[in-house]
């Protein structure tokens, strides 16, 4: 069992937005039902996460990384799209 903290670039208060959480929700879910992410405790806070978690299945590491991984490049593709919302509704 650890206790795994991460925060965005520069502290940004990317978790303000309901629709940001969801990302990082959705991504948990996704590695607890297929790669044996097990999640004790967390706090998402505006800037920062912290989690107490383990795994019954792959490296924690790697679920660690890709959780990450995905969740960074979710969060980028939903800005992009908003922006381009925003342009094209001008």
């Amino acid at each position: 069992m650890y206790f795994v903290s991460f925060a965005t670039v520069n502290w940004i208060d990317v978790f303000v937005r309901n629709e940001y959480r969801e990302v990082l929700l959705e991504s948990w879910r996704y590695c607890q039902a297929n790669k044996g992410l097990e999640v004790y405790a967390w706090c998402i806070m505006p800037s920062h996460v912290h989690m107490i978690i383990s795994s019954h299945k792959d490296a924690l590491e790697d679920i660690v990384r890709d959780m990450k991984s995905f969740t960074s490049n979710e969060l980028w593709m939903l800005r992009i799209s908003k922006s381009a919302l925003f342009i094209s509704s001008r």
